[in-house]
């Protein structure tokens, strides 16, 4: 139960008088607000698209898609809402999703309806009195009539969705496959989910610039990882929605930390910091972007020696992507080069090819995570696909999906050369499957090291 459907929730703070008295005084005195016309969002028809597909898939039923209702941080304080992918998807709706809406989609009698809580009239205790979504503490949510015109669809109170439900047919995401169908669905993304990832992906660059102009700043105090992470975090939120997922600004050894996150720790001058961060467009489409920088603006030999290894890794992948081949090849392309480096530098205990046989793997001790993973209104997009379309699938235009290998050299790894020990190196960019080939969303940053110098110092 959220707070909107229970107010009581913080119910020991000081409470707002409900007496008959008092309803009467708040309720007048309003000034009438003028109409507002509200322009149909350029999404509408590819969401109705979409949600085309889903009805032709599932003849008769009654498809429920719930947008999730808040999520509890303490007593009654929520976390910032985000609705549900496939909600988002079908609806077109982002980051003004009002929670708890429900999409029908009913494909017996081949019609949508979005249900939504519409917005409270003054004369209602709600709102003034209710903190989870009275006008006075959240704003006013939109009329039925807003949401219609802007995404066009019927709309109508969520007071009326059990008795429209009421004897029908109905699945809902608990069921295994329209779950699946739904995140298959977004496997190939149509050309508005091609420009909503452009615009994640420029703003995230900008994202990155910011870094590199702070960085200076972050060295040598408490927690200087976090202010690499809040300057990205206020591009994001400027830009953008929010974070697309949390930022990882990784220094020194922690860069061999995957999903180090705690960003708490210490920026030196001769280490290099691990960047992976993503800014989310309002459309909830969102980047997902790695690069290592070194923090004095200059790469010692030894950094460059892996991070060389990891664009070498990088550029192969690139060059085996593209519409035909299978995803998984993606990852066999980097992984040949990250087992011919590590036996050039007489750390496998057998030949690269040898290592690259399935049941042996050693190279991946410096690379445990995968290559690649599609990439749109989620970070992690399509993870309830089944693997013959993910993995095992062939790459089709309109794909977008995340190139991305690294080098981590732990400093406790006494397998590793001492010299490479406490260095983490990731590069990670946002790829688009053409016709011919694939497009690097992400190249306007630097991925060879000589250029990121160069644009390092520019921006210093």
């Amino acid at each position: 139960m959220n707070q909107a459907e229970n107010p009581d929730k913080g119910a020991t703070r000081s409470r707002t008088p409900h007496s008959k008295e008092f309803l009467d005084y708040i309720s007048s005195g309003w000034a009438d607000k003028a109409a507002e016309k509200i322009s149909t969002d350029p999404v509408a028809p590819f969401a109705k698209k979409r949600r085309e597909e889903v009805a032709k898939a599932f003849p008769g039923k009654v498809l429920v898609i719930e947008a999730g209702a808040p999520k509890t941080r303490s007593n009654d304080t929520e976390y910032r809402y985000r609705p549900h992918a496939a909600f988002a998807h079908l609806t077109g709706w982002g980051s003004r999703t009002v929670a708890d809406s429900v999409l029908v989609i009913d494909a017996k009698q081949n019609k949508d309806i979005l249900f939504l809580r519409p917005t409270a009239g003054k004369d209602s205790d709600e709102f003034f009195a209710n903190p989870a979504i009275g006008e006075f503490w959240v704003g006013a949510r939109p009329t039925l009539e807003e949401i219609s015109d802007l995404l066009a669809i019927e709309t109508r109170d969520l007071a009326e969705l059990d008795s429209y439900l009421e004897g029908t047919d109905k699945l809902d995401l608990e069921n295994q496959e329209l779950a699946r169908f739904v995140s298959e669905l977004r496997l190939v993304k149509d050309s508005y989910e091609i420009e909503q990832m452009r615009i994640a992906v420029a703003a995230s660059v900008r994202g990155f610039e910011d870094i590199v102009r702070v960085l200076p700043r972050s060295v040598g105090i408490p927690k200087g990882e976090r202010v690499i992470e809040t300057a990205f975090f206020a591009r994001a939120r400027q830009e953008g929605n929010d974070l697309g997922y949390d930022t990882i600004a990784a220094a020194g050894k922690n860069a061999c930390i995957l999903h180090w996150i705690s960003n708490d720790g210490e920026v030196k001058p001769n280490e290099l910091v691990l960047v992976d961060a993503g800014v989310e467009a309002e459309s909830l489409y969102t980047a997902d972007i790695t690069r290592t920088l070194p923090v004095s603006g200059k790469f010692t030999p030894e950094q460059k020696d892996i991070y060389l290894a990891v664009l070498e890794a990088a550029d192969a992948a690139f060059a085996v992507a593209k519409p035909g081949i299978k995803f998984r090849e993606i990852h066999a392309a980097a992984m040949k080069v990250i087992a011919q480096k590590t036996a050039d530098w007489g750390i496998l205990p057998v030949s690269a090819e040898e290592s690259l046989d399935e049941n042996k793997q050693f190279h991946r001790r410096w690379m445990v995570h995968g290559t690649s993973h599609h990439l749109g209104i989620d970070v992690h997009d399509c993870a309830q696909a089944r693997k013959e379309m993910y993995l095992d699938a062939e790459l089709k235009e309109g794909m977008i999906f995340t190139i991305e290998p690294g080098l981590y050299f732990h400093e406790d790894d006494l397998l590793a050369p001492e010299k490479f020990r406490g260095i983490g190196i990731r590069i990670e960019d946002d790829v688009l499957v053409t016709a011919t080939g694939v497009e690097n969303l992400s190249r306007a940053l630097p991925r060879d090291p000589d250029e990121i110098e160069a644009w390092m110092a520019k921006l210093s």
